[in-house]
């Protein structure tokens, strides 16, 4: 007998910032039941799919979401019962028919993601077996790098740092269990560190440190002597990987260094500038470097550092295919940061996977700040095989249970377990 579903029903709950999302639960008819919790972005791009919100401003500042976990028991589930779950795409496309708009504005692509995601994951249960082993076939067995954000700034952190992150990323390990230590053993000397020079060891919205320092650069100075501290090779165990989310401090045209008073730069000055780190410190990754709209400046920004370290885009392409063809054609970056919440479900998240792998280029997938327990992306990431993840810092419960649900992947896997896909410098 082929499973069904029978019922999908949806509760508000909080994220871990304490603003609601929408958790998703699908039981089908042989009584396998799964459930779904949506991450939620505080560093959105323009185009990203739209988040139900309710915006009665007596209920959590207008950020509730009953209208969306209405929509799920209201318009979805009745026209998903009895649909067979393991019909991912199918059923998929049914939600993006309900809503109807170009993003996912009409029920909420925060509702239609979690159904995606309740219903996958019900339909690995009832297939008994493991969500990465269903969702990527028989031969999924990568696990991914983890880029670890350990110094916040930006709109993650109430700092004098401009950048959003500064990641640590333990590419010279040779297993995942053994990057999960060096990441950590890093961590905790950066907090030492810190707090002997009289830095502030509070942690921003994905773990990382939120100290007020001397300037943008001075993380990349602090990180370095971590990685050294815990007894690494900077570059060699472990690298840093740093996203400035440059969208977040770009108007009119221009880039304006407020919190560390380093004035207005224009594209091609905060490409030099980023050169110049690149040839001091021991960078492999660099991502929304230039801000979401600035497709010119990316082409020129990808030309000159491209060739050096990877250069991914996030803000500009929120895995939707439509902007990933165009950056692909025009050269604006060589990688893609891939968020399921960006496009709202899980067939299109694997669309804008398969047009990165079409062209050549990395992929990483990538967590929200304000996140849940929920480890989907965990098993995600390795079903997709792109060999790299990012989910914050080694703090966190939020960040950590993806971490640990990888580790569960890599003692299944056992022997059959690869860890590596990041790219090491040119």
């Amino acid at each position: 007998m082929k499973p069904a579903i029978d019922k999908i029903t949806a509760l508000e709950i909080l994220d871990s910032r304490g603003n609601p999302t929408v958790r998703v639960y699908c039981t089908l008819e042989d009584g396998t039941s799964a459930q779904a919790s949506v991450p939620s972005g505080a560093s959105t791009g323009e185009n990203e799919a739209v988040e139900l919100r309710d915006g009665d401003k007596k209920r959590y500042g207008g950020k509730g979401v009953t209208k969306a976990v209405e929509n799920v028991t209201k318009v979805m589930a009745p026209r998903l019962k009895g649909r067979d779950p393991r019909c991912q795409a199918e059923i998929d496309s049914i939600l993006i028919d309900l809503d109807g708009t170009a993003n996912k504005e009409k029920l909420g692509a925060n509702a239609i993601l979690g159904v995606s995601m309740a219903v996958a994951r019900a339909s690995a249960l009832t297939s008994k077996l493991p969500l990465f082993e269903y969702l990527g076939g028989a031969t999924a067995r990568r696990l991914p790098v983890p880029m670890m954000n350990i110094l916040n700034g930006g709109k993650h952190a109430d700092s004098s740092v401009d950048f959003q992150e500064y990641m640590i990323v333990p590419l010279g390990a040779p297993t995942f269990r053994e990057a999960l230590r060096y990441g950590s053993e890093t961590f905790h000397a950066l907090k030492g560190i810190l707090a002997k020079r009289g830095y502030a060891t509070s942690v921003g919205d994905e773990g990382g440190f939120a100290p007020s320092l001397k300037s943008n650069e001075e993380a990349c100075e602090l990180i370095v002597e971590a990685i050294r501290a815990a007894g690494y090779r900077p570059g060699q165990d472990v690298a840093l990987a740093i996203d400035p989310a440059a969208t977040s401090f770009a108007r009119d045209g221009a880039y304006y260094l407020d919190r560390s008073g380093q004035g207005k730069k224009s594209s091609d000055e905060l490409t030099t500038m980023y050169r110049e780190w690149i040839g001091k410190y021991p960078i492999v990754s660099l991502e929304d470097g230039l801000a979401e709209d600035d497709w010119d400046g990316f082409k020129r920004h990808t030309a000159a550092l491209g060739s050096l370290v990877q250069i991914v885009g996030d803000d500009m392409y929120v895995t939707n295919t439509k902007y990933l063809q165009r950056g692909i054609t025009e050269h604006s970056t060589n990688a893609v940061l891939i968020k399921l919440n960006q496009i709202g479900t899980v067939t299109e998240t694997v669309q804008a996977i398969e047009l990165c792998r079409q062209a050549g280029w990395r992929y990483v997938i990538s967590h929200r700040s304000g996140e849940t327990e929920d480890a989907f992306m965990a098993d995600f990431t390795v079903a997709m095989g792109g060999g790299q993840i990012k989910t914050g810092s080694v703090c966190r419960s939020e960040r950590i249970a993806k971490y640990n649900r990888l580790l569960e992947i890599e003692a299944e896997l056992g022997p059959a377990a690869v860890f590596g896909g990041f790219p090491t410098r040119a």
